[in-house]
């Protein structure tokens, strides 16, 4: 593994020491903390930033996602390369500000992404809570966005891998509910970021499975799937009928107390 510095002067000037390791020490509101990484929000200089400290998998983590044929997520880079290739593709994200990584074992790497804060912003899960007040021409609009976004990143071999609504944020300057009009719909979270990936794959469809389950309970329409789907990647019957398949198993997963436990201990870690 490489080592990796890059953070700008006016971070480090806030920094005191070895700034790699005053950044993965910085304290801050958690918004994540789960075993080997944890999301913080700092503020340097009268500025909001976010930064994704990992510290390190471990060898049984790595075998785990081995033996399931997953690719192991070892750091802070595989977000790095994401935010990076979004950009270059026209995708906006969090912009950028620093990252880091330090070590030379696959299990212990410590590694770090620092990223602006967006602002005052509304994910679409937070819009799809009011989904039947809106108007056809918002639903439509905001369906379009949607499946644009999708298709630009799928298109260029991209699966997101959490591709849920909560990870869909738009600026509140961005957003008019009553004008239907919505720009600059943003992809966050890119920790998990495949690339290399066809179009109509299984990863692909999973991606979709998983934004379609993160609706489910929303209200969506037959009218709202068909406008997904008219501005999506042309797909097989096939495709949408392991969509909506996965999507299923999904939603009776998160149902389940097994589920619903882990995820209350989750939440009370960063309480």
């Amino acid at each position: 593994m490489n080592n990796h510095l890059v953070v700008p002067d006016e971070i480090k000037k806030h920094l005191s020491g070895d700034v790699f390791s005053a950044l993965m020490q910085m304290p801050g509101k958690a918004f994540r903390d789960v075993r080997g990484r944890k999301t913080i929000q700092v503020a340097l200089g009268g500025k909001s930033y976010f930064i994704k400290q990992h510290f390190g998998v471990g060898w049984a983590e790595i075998f785990k996602n081995l033996m399931t044929f997953k690719k192991p997520i070892l750091g802070a880079m595989t977000e790095v390369n994401a935010i990076k290739k979004l950009n270059s593709i026209g995708i906006p994200t969090t912009p950028l500000v620093a990252y880091g990584q330090r070590g030379c074992n696959s299990a212990t790497m410590q590694s770090f992404v620092m990223t602006e804060d967006l602002g005052d912003i509304v994910s679409l899960e937070e819009l799809s809570a009011d989904w039947p007040t809106y108007t056809d021409s918002f639903k439509h609009a905001l369906m379009q966005a949607v499946a644009e976004l999708a298709s630009k990143l799928h298109g260029a071999g991209l699966c997101h891998r959490d591709f849920y609504m909560c990870h869909f944020v738009l600026k509140k300057q961005d957003l008019d509910v009553k004008n239907s009009h919505i720009q600059n719909l943003h992809l966050i979270d890119l920790h998990r970021m495949l690339h290399g990936q066809p179009s109509n794959g299984n990863a692909v469809m999973k991606d979709v499975a998983g934004l379609y389950f993160s609706a489910m309970q929303c209200g969506l329409s037959a009218d709202d799937l068909t406008v997904f789907k008219q501005s999506y990647l042309p797909q097989s019957p096939n495709f949408w009928a392991q969509v909506e398949s996965r999507a299923q198993a999904l939603l009776t997963k998160f149902n389940s107390q097994k589920f619903q436990k882990r995820l209350q201990k989750e939440k009370s870690a960063i309480r």
